[in-house]
C-alpha cells in the first residue's frame, strides 16, 4: 500500500457563486485536515451573476455548510420556489406547472398517472395540478414548510429558493472566510505548469505573486483559464440540439403579487424568465441569435418587463455545452468553466453543488489516481447529458406551429436515450430512469402531460378499479388537498414574519 501523500493546499481560481460555494464547502469539509484554501478573484472582473433559482437539492448544501434556506434567504432577498410556471410553451394561451411535489396516490402498486390517464380518455378527468399539494399552493400564493410525515404521498413536496446571486456569493464568502479561507483579490495573469506530470503547479498574478498548489478548481467562467486555456481541455458543443446562445437580463420593480415560483414564458425565438426577490424581479430573456437580434431582442424583454427597469440590460453569449473532462490532471471545474445548460430548470447551481459533493466522494491525495478521475468525469458526462435531454423536451414538444425557432424546435432529431423515453411514455405512459437523473418521473409527468404528450394506451393494471370507483377516489384525493391547502399561509406573509431581509 502506498504511503499517503494528502491534499495540502488548495487553489480556487475564480469567485462567484462557484468559487465561493466550493470555498464555502471544502471549508466546511476539510476543517480538521490540515489543508489551506486560497480562493482568487479580481474585483475588477464582473461575474454572471444572474442564476437567482434553484431546485430543492440546494437546501442540502445549506445544511451541509451549516445555515438552513431561512437565513440565506434573509441574506439575499430570498423568497420561496415551489417549482416553474411554464407559460406559451405548447402553444400561446397555454400553461402548465412543473412543482416540487407528488401526483396523487398509487394503488395495487400502479402508479397514480395511470388511473389518472385511464379517466382522461373515458371524458372524465380533471386537470393533473389537481393533485399535487405543491401546484395547488404556488396556485394560490401560500407556502408552509412540509410536513415532516405526511400521511400519504398527497402531502408530499419540497422547496427551493430564489435569491440574489450577488449577494449569495457574498454570504458565502463571508463563512468561507470565517472558516479560514485565503482571499488574494488579483487578475491571474497566467500559470505555470509542472513538466513531468503536466499538472498545473502555480498560477501567476497580475501583481507578480506566484500562487503554489496541489488542487486547483476552476470557476473562471466562460474563460476556463485553467481547464480550457492552461490544459487545454476541449469544449464540446451541443448547440446544435439547444441553439439558444444568447441571454439579455434586465431586474426591475415589482408590481404583482409576491410568486412563490419561477415563470417561464415562450417567445419568438426562446423564452423569458421571471424570478421575483423581496428586493426586485429578475427577468431575462433566452433566445436564439439565428433568429432574432441582440437589440430586437433586449426591446421585447423592455417592453414586456412589469415595472421600472433597475439596471441597463445585461448581455451574456453562451455556448451550450460541456468540457470534454470536467477533471483533468489536478484540476477541476465547475460552474461556466465546466460547461454550460441554459437556466430553464434552474441547474446552473446544482450543477455546481453536485460537483462538489462529487469532489469530495473522490478526494484524491496529490498522486491523483487516474481511476478517480476518469469515473468523477463518466458520471459529470451522465449528469450533463440527462439534464441536457430534459430541456430538450421543453422544445421538442411544443405546438407553436408556423413560427421559425419552434418549427425547427419541434423537428430536430432527438439523442437515442431521449427518444428511447418518449417512446415509451407514448406507449404505455411508462416512464425510463437512467443513472444519474437530476429529475424523477413526477418531472418528466408534469412536462409530458403539460406538453400534450398522451400516450396511446394506460397501463392495463389500472383497469382493475372501474371508472365510477375511480371517481370517487379521486374526488377524495381533490378533497385531501383542498384540506392540506387551508393549512398555509400566503407567500409574503412567510418571508415577512421568517426570512425578511
Amino acid at each position: 500500500m502506498a504511503a499517503p501523500d494528502p491534499i495540502r493546499s488548495i487553489v480556487i481560481a475564480g469567485g462567484g457563486t462557484a468559487g465561493w460555494m466550493a470555498a464555502a464547502a471544502l471549508a466546511r469539509r476539510l476543517e480538521r485536515q490540515h489543508v489551506t484554501i486560497t480562493l482568487i478573484e479580481s474585483s475588477a472582473i464582473r461575474t454572471i451573476g444572474v442564476g437567482e433559482a434553484t431546485v430543492p437539492g440546494i437546501r442540502d448544501y445549506f445544511r451541509d455548510i451549516g445555515t438552513s434556506g431561512t437565513e440565506v434567504m434573509k441574506a439575499t432577498n430570498g423568497t420561496v420556489k415551489l417549482g416553474i410556471e411554464f407559460a406559451d410553451w405548447r402553444r400561446n394561451g397555454h400553461r402548465f406547472f412543473h412543482p416540487f411535489g407528488l401526483y396523487g396516490a398509487p394503488s395495487r402498486g400502479v402508479q397514480f398517472h395511470q388511473y389518472w390517464l385511464k379517466l382522461q380518455a373515458a371524458g372524465k378527468g380533471t386537470p393533473l395540478a389537481d393533485y399535487c399539494l405543491a401546484s395547488a399552493l404556488a396556485a394560490h400564493n401560500l407556502f408552509m414548510p412540509p410536513p415532516e410525515a405526511p400521511p400519504n404521498d398527497l402531502g408530499t413536496f419540497d422547496w427551493a429558493v430564489h435569491f440574489e446571486a450577488a449577494a449569495f456569493a457574498d454570504f458565502l464568502a463571508a463563512r468561507a472566510k470565517a472558516g479560514h479561507v485565503r482571499h488574494i483579490d488579483a487578475r491571474i495573469a497566467g500559470t505555470e505548469k509542472d513538466s513531468a506530470t503536466g499538472h498545473i503547479a502555480a498560477v501567476t498574478l497580475d501583481d507578480g505573486r506566484r500562487i503554489q498548489g496541489d488542487l486547483f478548481i476552476d470557476c473562471t467562467g466562460f474563460r476556463a483559464l485553467l481547464i480550457g486555456q492552461a490544459l487545454e481541455v476541449p469544449y464540446i458543443d451541443w448547440s446544435e440540439l439547444l441553439p439558444c446562445d444568447r441571454a439579455v437580463a434586465i431586474p426591475c420593480a415589482r408590481t404583482g403579487a409576491l410568486t412563490p415560483y419561477t415563470r417561464s414564458t415562450a417567445r419568438a425565438a426562446g423564452w423569458q424568465w421571471r424570478i421575483p426577490l423581496q428586493s426586485r424581479v429578475g427577468n431575462g430573456y433566452v433566445y436564439s441569435s439565428r433568429h432574432i437580434s441582440d437589440d430586437e431582442a433586449v426591446a421585447s424583454l423592455t417592453a414586456d418587463l412589469e415595472g421600472e427597469p433597475l439596471a441597463d440590460p445585461n448581455l451574456i453569449r453562451f455556448t451550450t455545452g460541456k468540457r470534454a473532462q470536467v477533471w483533468a490532471g489536478n484540476c477541476v471545474a465547475l460552474g461556466l468553466a465546466a460547461g454550460f445548460l441554459e437556466p430553464l430548470e434552474s441547474t446552473s447551481i446544482t450543477l455546481i453543488q453536485t460537483g462538489i459533493e462529487r469532489l469530495l466522494d473522490f478526494w484524491p491525495d496529490r498522486h491523483f489516481d487516474p481511476a478517480l478521475r476518469t469515473e468523477y468525469n463518466r458520471i459529470a458526462d451522465q449528469e450533463y447529458a440527462r439534464i441536457r435531454d430534459f430541456l430538450i423536451l421543453h422544445y421538442w414538444g411544443n405546438q407553436r406551429h408556423g413560427e421559425p425557432f419552434w418549427d425547427a424546435m419541434g423537428a430536430q432529431r432527438l439523442p437515442d436515450e431521449l427518444q428511447h423515453k418518449i417512446d415509451l411514455w407514448q406507449s404505455r405512459g411508462r416512464f425510463v430512469r437512467y443513472l444519474w437523473e437530476s429529475f424523477g418521473d413526477p418531472s418528466w409527468l408534469s412536462l409530458y402531460v403539460g406538453l400534450g404528450l398522451t400516450p396511446r394506451q394506460h397501463d392495463p393494471l389500472a383497469d382493475f378499479f372501474t371508472e365510477a370507483e375511480l371517481e370517487g377516489a379521486f374526488a377524495k384525493m381533490r378533497e385531501a388537498v383542498t384540506r392540506a391547502k387551508a393549512l398555509a399561509m400566503p407567500h409574503e406573509r412567510f418571508i415577512a414574519e421568517h426570512c425578511r431581509a
